[in-house]
């Protein structure tokens, strides 16, 4: 239906006016068509900077299906997750939800995707701006805003994502953790967690706790920490941001799922 605005020929509802008229016996009454609707949502859409690959991603889209059980239990959980989340963004007090979501787990199991469809499905039913950055684009947007040259600012690149309404923050904890990059993640993250702006992440880091590092033997130093999981999120961001994570983002967890990208999408590309 999208696509169709795009299109020269008027609604067929409207013809192009944006309301229709409703007879009731008397002079009638204007009401929205439902095109105004389509219109400001694909225009969203356009402003979220949602990347082309994911702009169609929907929760209904989401492929639940593997030929592992343990594994497609988990992808449908994930979604169920998901959609109870969209219905629920509005409280029974009129006023949306100030929590968010973080999207847990290995490359590759759809985490983006699912926090796309949120995003999408959210700014649709509500008309709400949301805005959408992967975190390494981000840092590198940043480094950029150093050069006399170019239009772009610190300030600029970063109010879109600490004041709209809904934002996706992707790959949380990508990059090196530099006092610079924690610096700019405290901006944005503590900022919407101070004004109550719900926020959606995905990471390829887990929640858990990290293993405590003992200390080795004093005259060569501390030994390395015994441990072969993957890397904590605390080990890549500050332990304060975890602890408002925690907070602020319910956790959906796509861990024991296999890489779709590599299992299914590099063999049909071989094929």
């Amino acid at each position: 239906m999208a696509e169709a605005l795009l299109q020269d020929d008027p609604c067929p509802h409207c013809e192009g006016q944006g309301w229709v008229i409703e007879h009731d016996g008397g002079a009638g009454t204007a009401r929205p068509c439902e095109c105004r609707k389509r219109q400001v949502t694909t225009r969203l859409v356009e402003l979220s900077g949602i990347p082309e690959r994911y702009r169609r991603c929907t929760l209904q889209g989401f492929k639940t299906s593997h030929q592992k059980p343990a594994q497609a239990a988990r992808l449908r959980k994930a979604q169920s997750e998901s959609r109870r989340y969209v219905e629920g963004f509005l409280r029974p007090d009129g006023t949306f939800r100030d929590s968010g979501l973080i999207f847990v787990g290995p490359p590759g199991v759809g985490k983006t995707h699912l926090a796309v469809a949120v995003l999408r499905e959210l700014m649709e039913g509500y008309q709400l701006p949301g805005r959408f950055m992967d975190f390494t684009t981000l840092i590198h947007q940043l480094q950029a805003s150093f050069d006399r040259n170019t239009p772009e600012t610190k300030h600029g690149i970063l109010n879109p994502l600490v004041k709209a309404p809904l934002v996706v923050l992707d790959e949380l904890g990508a990059q090196k953790p530099t006092p610079w990059v924690q610096d700019i993640l405290y901006q944005v993250i503590n900022t919407r967690y101070s004004q109550r702006l719900p926020t959606l992440f995905t990471t390829n880091y887990p929640l858990d706790e990290p293993p405590t590092r003992e200390p080795g033997n004093l005259d060569r130093g501390a030994d390395a920490p015994d441990y072969r999981g993957p890397e904590p999120l605390a080990w890549r961001i500050p332990a304060t941001l975890v602890s408002r994570l925690c907070e602020m983002a319910r956790p959906i967890v796509l861990d024991g799922v296999e890489d779709y990208r590599r299992a299914i999408k590099m063999p049909g590309l071989r094929a």
